[in-house]
């Protein structure tokens, strides 16, 4: 905080002595949607100084327009038969994370699917009871590099509004998703309408025939609206459909969505083709209908001419799947981020590949090209695209909160949040967390638990939610030291089983056995041991179907039905032996009359009766011990033993207690205290 204000402090007499004026916060936050909202809320809590530009006189823009047939396709499970509010997020996909219990997305929608006007509601309550610091009606058009030593990152980043505005951040979140629409170029192009922009009313396209160019949930979203009163649908697009129960990616098409499947499989007129977009081209005829040729068929050829002289597929196919015309094609492609305004000094590159509507990011979400600048929410997802939730509320509101703790970090010496157990609270603390965590639930294979071992394995420190693709930085990054090692806990899904082309209704699909744990096919907790942390070399180079390096020993949770990892003989008992082995230690909690047994038979105490009874915070020795013990069939009764061969000793001699420490008296076998009560 001092820094900050000594920066502000510095601005301040820059601007007094007639440089141009300019407004300085630490950091600027781009877009008012629910990254940006959830980033500000972060920041506000640990007091920064900040500010959150919003080109629209309300947060949430992009929800008061889309999806434009007005349906989520995020759910919102209202009930699940538990209080536990971590638990309860597992399956609520559009709550942002607060400490205000009013702020819960179930008290502004009853329906499973939302309307999207409710997540518009949503957003703004949670800018205005928050008291958030949201600059409305502020459009950035312009963002630059300015270099300055003393800043945090060796420049300011310069933005600049509509009405020439100027400000000056230190740090440059942006949260401003992926809203420009994907548009492919091709002969006829002209004649495609846009899902942006086309009609919403059903009634428009009755009796109708419709092309559809894509494959994705706002392709199918169209479609489900105009199924029931046009001739036929079409649809066309490179890529197969991808059906989200079978890739467990929740970016692929959704049941809610797919009617159309229906109708193209049982033969009742709509269809499915795939092929490269890019090779088509639309002609136009006199009546206003469209046809579809390739491309390559109008070489040569005027299309302005009309279809009149232009070869078709049918003249030579007379078969040709598309060969009837059309009344209307629409564009569903997606969105792309918007780069425009980014000045080059900032290097915004596109991803490559399929990534390419996304910008460059590192696994720490900071710009390849830009130190300081951290780009948030949707547009973040080429992390984990096609992989996890992190282009989805469900997600980002936790790789959010990840990228606040390195910030905190890095800017202010605020380490990560951590939590000190003794070693005997491990099995039950990653028991805990895998059967209530919503953040390694929903950003599976991404973000992970850390556990780093004190020195002689007597204590562990505990970190939630660490983006695992730094691993190897995790000390500067954290703050924190693993000195003696680390356990890291991530959720997985079987390596096999997720795919476009995969059958996961198969027979004895599910694993149920603890032996078997490993070939798990749904979502169940995997622990990696590690020695050491792994080194930036050793993270490039891991396995491409794995999130992280061979580990030094791994353990999978077997997959349970109910989710619910307690069963004791299934998962508890299979887990603390595989920590018991990794830790060379005994991790069970004993009764007190095994730690006392074990004080006189053996060298070292497990670490429960160490931390425990050993350190006087059992059971003490006295009379009331020794006639516990009796009773308990430890020890022989000694006051009614003969003592006839060998005097009883008088008072002067000693105390019963002196011949209790002295006389030498027979145990009963171990097995009768180490029982299967002691075993968990």
């Amino acid at each position: 905080m001092a820094r900050g204000l000594f920066l502000r402090l510095v601005l301040s007499a820059l601007c007094a002595a007639g440089a141009a004026a300019f407004l300085y916060h630490d950091y600027c936050v781009l877009g008012a949607g629910p990254a940006g909202l959830q980033a500000a809320y972060f920041l506000q809590r640990a007091g920064r100084d900040y500010v959150v530009f919003e080109r629209s006189h309300a947060p949430g823009s992009f929800f008061a327009i889309y999806p434009r047939h007005r349906k989520l396709i995020s759910i919102n499970k209202r009930h699940t038969g538990k209080s536990n509010s971590e638990f309860n997020l597992r399956h609520d996909w559009n709550s942002l994370l607060s400490h205000e219990p009013r702020l819960l997305f179930r008290r502004y929608s009853r329906q499973f699917f939302p309307h999207a006007d409710a997540m518009v509601r949503y957003l703004e309550d949670f800018a205005a009871i928050l008291g958030l610091r949201v600059r409305y009606d502020t459009a950035i058009v312009h963002v630059t590099l300015e270099k300055e030593p003393r800043a945090w990152n060796g420049h300011y980043f310069v933005l600049s509004d509509q009405n020439r505005q100027s400000y000056k951040c230190s740090c440059l979140l942006v949260a401003t998703g992926t809203w420009v629409p994907n548009v492919v170029n091709f002969p006829g192009s002209e004649y495609v309408e846009g899902y942006e922009t086309v009609s919403t009313n059903p009634e428009d396209f009755a009796g109708q025939t419709v092309l559809i160019l894509g494959r994705g949930n706002s392709a199918f979203e169209t479609a489900e609206n105009i199924l029931g009163v046009t001739n036929f649908i079409h649809m066309v697009s490179r890529s197969r459909v991808r059906l989200s129960w079978a890739t467990h990616y929740v970016g692929d098409l959704r049941a809610i969505n797919n009617g159309l499947l229906d109708t193209y499989q049982l033969k009742s007129l709509d269809g499915l083709l795939e092929g490269d977009l890019e090779d088509l081209a639309i002609v136009k005829d006199k009546k206003g209908k469209l046809h579809i040729t390739l491309r390559f068929y109008l070489e040569n050829k005027n299309i302005s001419a009309g279809i009149d002289g232009i070869t078709l597929p049918q003249d030579e196919l007379d078969n040709f799947a598309t060969r009837a015309p059309y009344d209307r094609v629409i564009r569903c492609l997606g969105w792309k981020f918007d780069f425009s305004i980014y000045n080059r000094s900032l290097r915004m590159m596109p991803g490559r590949g399929n990534k390419s509507k996304y910008p460059q990011i590192k696994p720490n979400y900071e710009s390849r090209g830009t130190r300081g600048l951290f780009v948030l929410g949707t547009a973040s997802h080429s992390v984990d695209f096609r992989k996890s939730a992190g282009g989805f509320i469900h997600g980002f509101r936790y790789t959010t909160r990840a990228v606040h703790r390195l910030l905190e970090n890095r800017h202010h010496g605020v380490p990560w949040p951590s939590a000190v157990y003794p070693i005997t609270q491990l099995t039950n603390s990653i028991i805990r967390r895998v059967n209530e965590a919503s953040g390694l639930y929903q950003m599976f294979s991404v973000l992970a638990d850390i556990i780093l071992l004190r020195e002689n394995a007597t204590a562990f420190e505990y970190l939630e939610e660490y983006p695992v693709g730094i691993l190897a930085e995790l000390e500067t990054q954290t703050g924190r030291k693993a000195p003696a090692g680390l356990f890291v806990v991530v959720m997985e899904y079987g390596r096999n089983f997720s795919g476009d082309d995969k059958d996961v209704f198969y027979y004895n699909r599910a694993v149920g056995e603890a032996q078997h744990a490993w070939q798990s096919n749904f979502l169940h907790p995997v622990i990696y041991y590690y020695k050491r942390l792994p080194t930036e070399r050793e993270m490039r180079l891991h396995p491409p179907d794995w999130p992280l390096p061979r580990p030094d020993a791994i353990h999978h949770i077997v997959e349970d039905f109910l989710t619910d990892w307690t069963a004791p003989n299934a998962h508890i008992l299979p887990l603390r032996r595989f920590l018991e082995n990794c830790l060379s230690t005994d991790l069970r909690n004993f009764f007190a009359e095994s730690c006392f047994l074990f004080a006189l038979t053996r060298q070292k105490l497990p670490p429960f009766c160490q931390q425990g009874y050993a350190r006087l915070q059992g059971l003490i020795g006295n009379e009331r011990l020794r006639r516990h013990a009796v009773e308990a069939g430890l020890l022989e009764d000694y006051a009614v033993m003969d003592f006839s061969d060998d005097k009883l000793p008088d008072s002067r001699q000693g105390s019963q207690d002196q011949l209790l420490r002295d006389h030498v008296i027979p145990l009963r076998p171990l097995h009768h205290f180490v029982n299967a009560k002691d075993e968990f």
